[in-house]
């Protein structure tokens, strides 16, 4: 019984070690979604229609079919259609991360700084999925970094709010504004922060972001990590907040409440923030507009013991 539990793994290792893989390879998996749409084409090339093609380009773009793009751009399909969203072609390759189409898109003159009825443009799009190659190859072919995307949401700050270090770094390189301030009164440093994203809260005071200057509601960066969202890890709050302190963020500041980060740690119930802070030296004796202390907005006992207790 015991050989015959172990036989599969020794299979699985012996496949592996030939460079066999139980799971379908990317270009097979791209043939096999390929060769519908290049039969497709065959059957009805001599009659298609602009709209019959442009609608194949839609798919070739997002199945990563080069080579029916290209004969359908050879036979007259339009890099400047749109679909429902009104996105172009070279969107729709971008947001797949598709380097090879979009690179021949370019080629072809596709408008790069097209926008969406959401207002966002391929690089946008690339840049919420994070797609370093394809942000790399649209930036260096004259894509603007800082035309702001869904939401007014400038293309750094969506870098800064998925934690990519490697697209922040590629669209500082590129121009990009760090202190682009979105629609709802943010900045990428506010996302990253409020996220725990050490590493680009630190790209961003590489470039001078000034770790106390004010944002909406007169929030610090500060304030947001120690109001970090849920998905931040505990570690990455640590780090993040004491690396805003090694750069000179004021622990004792307040909002336009008069709360200062760590009455906002006590409020949400944010452990390893309020701690982080209260070492640090933050002040548990100040109180908000409302008269209210830490102690008194934390969320539950625990907090407001150890808080009562310094």
């Amino acid at each position: 019984m015991t050989k015959n539990r172990r036989r599969p793994a020794v299979l699985l290792l012996t496949l592996a070690t030939l460079g066999f893989s139980l799971s379908p390879q990317p270009a097979l998996a791209n043939k096999r979604d390929c060769q519908p749409l290049e039969q497709r084409y065959l059957q009805i090339k001599t009659a298609a229609s602009s709209i019959e093609r442009n609608a194949l380009l839609f798919s070739a773009a997002d199945k990563e079919c080069e080579a029916l793009a290209r004969q359908l751009l050879d036979d007259g399909a339009s890099l400047e259609a749109r679909d429902r969203s009104g996105n172009m072609p070279l969107a729709i390759a971008a947001k797949n991360g598709h380097t090879g189409i979009v690179s021949l898109f370019l080629e072809r003159k596709a408008p790069v700084d097209a926008r969406n009825v959401a207002a966002s443009t391929a690089l946008f799009m690339a840049i919420e999925e994070e797609r370093a190659a394809a942000t790399g190859i649209l930036l260096k072919a004259g894509a603007d970094p800082n035309i702001a995307g869904r939401s007014g949401i400038a293309p750094i700050g969506a870098a800064a709010y998925t934690g990519n270090a490697a697209v922040v770094a590629i669209l500082l390189s590129k121009g990009a504004d760090p202190k682009a301030v979105d629609a709802t009164g943010k900045t990428a440093i506010i996302y990253a922060a409020g996220r725990g994203y050490k590493a680009v809260v630190k790209q961003l005071l590489d470039q001078g972001i000034d770790p106390n200057a004010r944002y909406g509601n007169d929030l610090t960066a500060l304030m947001w990590a120690a109001g970090h969202s849920e998905e931040a890890g505990a570690a990455d709050v640590k780090e993040t907040i004491e690396l805003l302190i090694a750069n000179s963020a004021r622990l004792n500041d307040a909002d336009d409440r008069g709360r200062t980060a760590l009455m906002t740690a006590a409020e949400l119930g944010h452990t390893t923030a309020l701690e982080t802070l209260l070492k640090a030296g933050a002040d548990v004796s100040l109180t908000d507009k409302a008269g209210k202390t830490a102690a008194d907005l934390a969320s539950d006992d625990a907090i407001r013991t150890q808080l009562a207790s310094r």
